[in-house]
């Protein structure tokens, strides 16, 4: 590899781990930040708009891709992802500086707040959207024949490399804001107060200031860059499009590729990256128990262990071809997902994993008054008996089976031969306390589950195991993602690539792999089955395996040049 090309590599990677760590930040502190620009309203519904907000970021991706893939191919790969990467960083680092609901409402414009608190996000996303696409294409446009796997796996390594970041700092700066610096009081929307952290009051802004020094860097590498090669010839030869969303989209012979890279790969490879990374981290928190900080920890320490994957496979699919790796991780992945999830709550609760094996839950209920509890953004309200039921079960953990009752029946909960009735007030008291004499272990008394006190706190038989199953999990991901931006560029013409690559890519990792989590956890509540969830992912992987296989061209000894 030459100097120059090192280069490239570095600018287009290193803006793309910025980019990452700018979106993820927000996922990362969501809870935090709805306390600071919703605090007009009740906890659960200031979280229900701070995840509004978030999902805005993954919504817009593939507008994205559509505004900044157009400028891409019409003016340039360099200029329009300098463009994307100044959107995000001055996003990013104004949301640091963004005055809360409280302090706006000071001065009678409280609302604006959250108003411009959304408005930042969506440009996040819009910015994300066009930098993959213009990162992917201008390292692949560089790279020699033969090497263009290897060469763009260092762009699939940054959105680990970014997640790290984000968790990183995050955590360092929670850590010594919380140590130094006193706490303070907050004010609920009923007038009552609570404590908070230092963290929680301020501290939260240090990570999206700090973005502006990477933004810095990024910018000042970007700018000694030179347009691609593929691309300056066809301005020099005058063959760019003039209409490249209507040459890409428009014409069939083009769209057929672009739905064959969502459906032949990127759908897949979303899943598999999302379960690796985000639902791992779900299934940690939510419904294995473990807290948040432990979680982190773990998840940050197998991404850690996990990284050099993306360069390997990436390498390995310019010997053998982009296909076999990329469809080889989405089916290894559906294979092996089920087991590892059940070893996973083994590990990482070993006392919930005995609860769910011995402890008998039944709902007793009438089917046509349980409803598909689908919440991605979290606005539904699920009121119904049955559903009412199967949320406070699914929230628990609790393993159980759905017994049919007649029309009209009253939904009932059996724990252990006891019946508790839906109706009663004292419901979900009755339950939780039935549930806790069982055998399920409470989440604040369990002894049994993993903790880590500080984030080198890992060697402990019980925190290598999770962390190596989470690192098995994860090594799914940089088999289907490792190679994916070299088999998408090279799917299509260098005149419409940047277009045509970023809309698929998008939609498959903003749309079936954002609504990954939500989708998972409506299927955990139909069933009953903390692990049904996985369904989700290893169905979609499946499709992408059947479709790549038959329909998507292997790519690996393309000419990108024309």
């Amino acid at each position: 590899m030459s100097p120059g090309e090192r280069k490239v590599i570095l600018a287009s990677s290193l803006g793309t781990v910025f980019e990452w760590y700018d979106f993820f930040l927000y996922g990362s502190l969501a809870t935090i930040i709805g306390a600071q620009f919703f605090s007009a309203y009740p906890e659960a519904t200031r979280n229900i708009f701070a995840l509004l907000a978030f999902a805005a970021g993954f919504i817009v991706r593939p507008f994205g891709a559509l505004v900044f893939g157009r400028l891409g191919d019409m003016v340039g790969r360099k200029h329009t992802f300098l463009v994307t990467i100044l959107i995000m960083g001055l996003s990013t680092f104004c949301v640091g500086l963004l005055p809360s609901y409280d302090t706006l409402n000071g001065y009678g414009i409280g609302w604006a707040a959250p108003v411009t608190l959304l408005a930042l996000r969506m440009l996040q996303g819009l910015a994300l959207g066009g930098e993959y696409g213009g990162a992917a294409v201008y390292v692949a446009e560089h790279a020699p024949r033969g090497r263009r796997g290897f060469y763009t796996s260092f762009i699939q390594a940054t959105a680990t490399l970014g997640l790290l970041l984000s968790l990183v700092i995050i955590l360092s700066t929670q850590s010594y804001v919380n140590s130094v610096y006193p706490g303070g009081t907050a004010t609920n929307a009923d007038g009552t107060t609570n404590p908070v952290t230092a963290f929680q009051v301020w501290g939260w802004r240090v990570p999206f200031l700090v973005s502006i020094v990477l933004l810095g860097v990024s910018v000042w590498i970007r700018l000694q860059m030179n347009e691609s090669p593929a691309f300056q010839k066809m301005k020099d030869e005058g063959t760019r499009s003039k209409a490249p969303l209507s040459e890409a989209f428009g014409q069939w012979r083009n769209a057929k590729w672009a739905l064959l890279a969502l459906f032949g790969l990127t759908a897949g490879q979303a899943v598999v990256w999302y379960t690796g990374q985000f639902y791992c981290l779900f299934f940690l928190q939510s419904i294995l128990k473990v807290d948040q900080f432990t979680a982190n920890v773990m998840v940050a320490w197998s991404l850690i262990a996990v990284t050099g994957g993306f360069l390997f496979f990436g390498a390995l699919s310019d010997r053998i071809g982009r296909k076999p790796v990329i469809l080889g991780g989405c089916l290894l992945a559906a294979l092996s997902y089920f087991p590892l999830f059940e070893q996973l709550t083994a590990n990482a609760n070993p006392a919930l994993h005995r609860a769910q094996a011995t402890v008998p839950v039944v709902v007793k209920t009438d089917p046509a008054g349980c409803s598909f509890q689908f919440n991605p953004v979290g606005t539904a309200k699920f009121t119904r008996e049955c559903d009412v039921a199967k949320a406070l079960l699914a929230r628990s953990a609790v393993r159980y089976r759905t017994e049919s009752q007649p029309a009209g029946t009253p939904t009932v909960v059996t724990v252990s031969g006891q019946d508790f009735a839906v109706a009663d007030p004292n419901f979900a008291k009755a339950v939780s306390a039935a549930l806790a004499a069982s055998g399920y272990p409470s989440t604040a008394a369990n002894p049994t589950v993993i903790k880590a006190e500080s984030p080198i706190d890992i060697f402990s038989r019980q925190k290598l195991t999770v962390i190596a199953i989470l690192f098995a999990i994860a090594i799914f991901v940089t088999m289907a993602y490792g190679p994916i931006a070299a088999a998408l560029v090279e799917l299509f013409p260098t005149r419409i690539r940047y277009t045509a690559m970023s809309l698929p890519y998008h939609i498959g990792n903003g749309w079936f792999g954002g609504l990954l989590p939500a989708t998972a956890f409506a299927m955990v509540a139909q069933t009953g089955d903390i692990y049904y969830g996985l369904w989700y992912p290893i169905v979609v992987s499946l499709v992408t395996v059947v479709i790549g296989l038959l329909f998507v061209p292997e790519t690996k000894d393309r000419d990108i040049l024309t």
